[in-house]
Formats: C-alpha cells, sequence, structure tokens
C-alpha cells in the first residue's frame, strides 16, 4: 500500500511538474513584438511559430519584450532555403545608445548548392571588428537547428546544436571591454544586403525568388531579465541549478569541439587578419 502510495504521489509530481513546464514554455505572442514590415513577419500555430519574410519592397523583424543582463539563449532557426543570395538573416542581443554592446549572429545568404557563411561578432562599448565566420556542417535551411549565446560575467559563448563555435573571455584585465553593464533585447530580421552579403556584393538577390521566409521556434531565455533597473537574479542568493550558466565554462569535451570546429569550418578570424591590423592585432588576440 505505501508502495502504490509512493507511486501515485511521484506520478502526481511529475504530472505537475510538466504542467509548469508547459506553463512556462516560450510563446511568441508572450515573448516577443514584432517591430517592422508590415505584415511580412508572422506569429503562427498559437504562438508556436514565427516567420519573417523578405521581399523587394521590405524585410521584417521583431524584437524581445523583456531586456536580460546575462543569459544563456535558445533559438531554433530555419534559414531561407535555395537562392538566398543577397539576404541576411540577424540574430542578435543589442542594448541601445552610442555605446552599446551587441552579441551577434548572422547567416549569409548564398546561391543554391553554396553553403550559407555564419557571421559572428562581439561589440563591447560600441566597438565591433571582432568578426568570425563559419561554414556550417549541415543544411540549415532543411531543417530547424538550434543557435545558442550563453552569455556571463566570464565569457561568451556562441554554439549550434550544442557545439560550441566560438568563445569569447572576460578580458577586462588587460584593458578589453567586455559587456556586462548594459540590458540587451533580443533581435531577430530577415533583410536585403547584396550590396556587402554575398561574394562582397558580386551576387546581387535574385527577386524572381521571392518572397524569402525564415522560421523560429523553441525560444529559451534562461536569464536574468531586468526591469526598473533591477536584475531578477539577486546577487545574494546562493547559485543554484537553474542559475548554473551564470558560472558555467567549457568543459574538455567542449573545448575540443570548438577546436573541431575552428579548424574544419572557421573561414575567416580577425584575430589571424594581419593585414587588417598592421598596428598589431587586437590585444585579446594575442591570449587566445
Amino acid at each position: 500500500m505505501a508502495s502504490l502510495h509512493s507511486t501515485t504521489i511521484t506520478i502526481l509530481s511529475l504530472l505537475v511538474l510538466a504542467s509548469f513546464m508547459s506553463a512556462s514554455a516560450a510563446n511568441f505572442y508572450q515573448d516577443f513584438d514584432i517591430t517592422w514590415g508590415d505584415g511580412r513577419a508572422k506569429i503562427l500555430n498559437n504562438g508556436d511559430l514565427l516567420t519573417l519574410s523578405l521581399d523587394k519592397a521590405s524585410g521584417s523583424g521583431f524584437q524581445s519584450r523583456n531586456e536580460y543582463l546575462y543569459g544563456k539563449i535558445d533559438m531554433q532557426l530555419k534559414l531561407v532555403p535555395g537562392n538566398s543570395a543577397g539576404t541576411v538573416t540577424a540574430y542578435y542581443l543589442s542594448s541601445k545608445g552610442s555605446n552599446w554592446d551587441e552579441i551577434d549572429f548572422e547567416f549569409l545568404g548564398n546561391l543554391s548548392g553554396d553553403p550559407y557563411i555564419l557571421h559572428t561578432n562581439v561589440f563591447s562599448q560600441g566597438k565591433g571588428n571582432r568578426e568570425q565566420q563559419f561554414y556550417l556542417w549541415f543544411d540549415p535551411t532543411a531543417d530547424f537547428h538550434t543557435y545558442s549565446i550563453l552569455w556571463n560575467p566570464q565569457r561568451i559563448v556562441f554554439s549550434v546544436d550544442g557545439t560550441p563555435i566560438r568563445e569569447f573571455k572576460n578580458m577586462e584585465s588587460i584593458g578589453v571591454p567586455f559587456p556586462k553593464n548594459q540590458p540587451m533585447r533580443i533581435y531577430s530580421s530577415l533583410w536585403n544586403a547584396d550590396d556587402w552579403a554575398t561574394r562582397g556584393g558580386l551576387v546581387k538577390t535574385d527577386w524572381s525568388q521571392a518572397p524569402f521566409t525564415a522560421s523560429y521556434r523553441n525560444f529559451n531565455a534562461n536569464a536574468c531579465t531586468w526591469s526598473s533597473g533591477s536584475s531578477s537574479c539577486a546577487s545574494n542568493s546562493a547559485p543554484s541549478s537553474s542559475t548554473a550558466w551564470l558560472s558555467e565554462q567549457l568543459d574538455s569535451t567542449s573545448q575540443e569541439r570548438l577546436k573541431w570546429v575552428q579548424k574544419n569550418y572557421m573561414i575567416y578570424n580577425y584575430c589571424a587578419d594581419t593585414k587588417r591590423f598592421p598596428q598589431g592585432l587586437p590585444p585579446e588576440c594575442k591570449t587566445a
């Protein structure tokens, strides 16, 4: 009888947990505002799916309702299929003002059969110029894949399907500014950038293929939200599993995966571009 009772309690606990998880699942209606595009951005499937589209007249975009100061942000994207040359799908965190901080994913479209370029950058206090670019090891237009940003006081890690592709460490100790004081919103947009996006602007957008559409689902933010000048993560609270990301770092397996991506799929690294920096590479490059 005791066993039956404990089993019943366990099942009830699981049901309560499941209902909580579904209640806390992301919903695009609740978490985001469509900010531009005159109807080209759509929230579908009861808030489970968001699509952005681009035609010759306009692109489209959205932003998060919340601002965040540190977080682990996941979003699944399925990129524009076929001939996407000239298009850019941007998904990033950014603050406002002339000395803004920003953490960027940008997906540069290409001709059918040619790979997308995943462009990453980190701005701190209005200064960027920290580009790293990658090919992906799969077709990002065939299905949804998870693109993640871990941002904590020690580091920023860009990941794809759980595999880290880039780490930007806090190196304030050697004078490199790090995003730490300015809350950021999540932004995403699909727009025409055929003056630079594909082969430096040589390949133009083929408008006969329009509308171009990118899709989003399964947003998750395990993060400190910022409201009225204060963070939802109390500074004096003891660490818990829900805030473990605040001190998360790459373990040895993740470091090996990072090296594998950078060896096999990185196609541009500002830290290796000595022609661009004739006076010497940026200080963070010397410790990389």
